[in-house]
């Protein structure tokens, strides 16, 4: 009698997802808050950058924990992201000021900088290939619950006790999540040790030019999430929402009934095909914003907007790693995120932009969002069949 397979799904697998869950859960509990703190430091006029910052300096990172993820290890690159995440927490409370607010904001981008590259990387080498996109979807199922947890108990928080106990929580989930890292067994084979010249980088080891297709898809696909973050706590608060956290917890939930469902498509069909209905679908959702006139036809929006994230993000992540060899898989997916904080940091400088703290300007800002969806779908048509075909290492 044949042995069974050992399932890839094992403990390693679901430690890695927990860790995950609760990173994303630490720093998205304090975003729906962050614009209403930030106007009672005076910095009303810089909304924008809350995002924007965190963007840049996570995407100022990436090349750097792509290449320490290629060569000192997986986990270590995660675990510095978290220790980031709660330094910085902790430090909210303490620098009150609005330029040391938006000092701490650019340092928490290095915890995305790190964390999702190292844990995408691990979890590329502890999958094979033909289940791939699943795994994706599994695994941005537990950050997406993260995201949808983080923003409703942060609301909660906020609401009863006020924010200063809401930065100390972050910083408690975040430090949960780096103790769940250390049991998990490293999978980089040959590891270096630290050193200082892993620092420096030579212009090839700046992006993987392999995987150009998916990052610029990724660029105008995210548009949308960095003008979600900016604008749609002060939209919630016009519509009379009392939970300004409740439009990412429903669009989070949403993306979750469809997260697995589409990496075994993607698996199945290809990335492609996926990615036209996810960014179709994306457009429909930020058209439904943008003339939202009532809380529910937001929500009815969020939910739209969750299940083309639910499409988009594990196609894009598996179809990266497709695209990339193995010895340089950390620097592949470190370029994919460059992408994803260059088209976040953009949607909400752009946004905050359009916006300029006035109403009517609300439907301005997410018909641009569409517009930039429709760009993504558009590029999809003419991508060559050299960037569908995955390469092997």
């Amino acid at each position: 009698m044949q042995a069974s397979k050992p399932s890839i799904y094992n403990l390693n697998f679901f430690l890695l997802c927990t860790s995950y869950f609760l990173f994303f859960s630490s720093f998205n509990m304090i975003i729906p808050e962050l614009p209403s703190y930030l106007s009672s430091l005076g910095g009303e006029d810089y909304k924008g950058y809350i995002i924007a910052l965190f963007t840049l300096s996570a995407g100022l990172s990436r090349p750097f924990s792509g290449k320490l993820a290629d060569r000192i290890g997986r986990i270590p690159v995660m675990v510095m992201g978290v220790v980031v995440c709660v330094a910085v927490s902790l430090l909210y409370p303490i620098l009150t000021s609005v330029g040391g607010f938006l000092f701490l904001r650019f340092l928490h981008g290095f915890s995305t900088g790190f964390t999702p590259t190292g844990s995408s990387a691990y979890l590329a080498d502890i999958i094979p290939f033909q289940k791939r996109g699943e795994a994706m979807g599994i695994q941005s199922l537990f950050g997406s619950l993260g995201m949808a947890a983080g923003p409703a108990l942060g609301g909660y928080i906020a609401g009863i006790w006020g924010i200063e106990p809401l930065f100390y929580l972050s910083a408690f989930i975040s430090l949960f999540s780096i103790l769940i890292l250390f049991n998990l067994k490293e999978t980089l084979q040959n590891k270096e040790r630290p050193r200082w010249n892993h620092l420096k980088l030579n212009r090839s080891e700046l992006v993987e030019t392999r995987v150009w297709a998916p990052s610029l898809i990724l660029i105008f696909s995210v548009f949308s999430f960095g003008v979600a973050l900016t604008i749609i706590p002060d939209y919630s608060e016009h519509l009379n929402m009392e939970n300004k956290g409740l439009f990412f917890a429903v669009f989070t939930v949403a993306s979750l009934a469809i997260r697995v469902l589409a990496g075994r498509a993607s698996d199945r069909f290809g990335r492609i095909p996926v990615l036209k209905a996810a960014t179709l679908t994306m457009i429909a959702a930020m058209l439904t914003v943008a003339f939202a006139e009532s809380k529910w036809m937001l929500l009815t929006g969020a939910v739209l907007y969750g299940f083309s994230i639910g499409m988009n993000n594990p196609t894009i992540t598996a179809w990266t790693i497709d695209l990339s060899l193995d010895r340089f898989r950390g620097r592949a997916l470190a370029t994919m995120y460059i992408a994803l904080e260059a088209g976040i940091g953009l949607g909400a400088l752009i946004s905050g932009w359009i916006f300029a703290n006035q109403a009517e300007n609300f439907g301005k800002v997410f018909t641009t969002s569409a517009a930039a969806a429709a760009v993504a779908f558009l590029l999809l048509w003419f991508i060559p069949k050299s960037a569908h075909i995955p390469k092997t290492a």
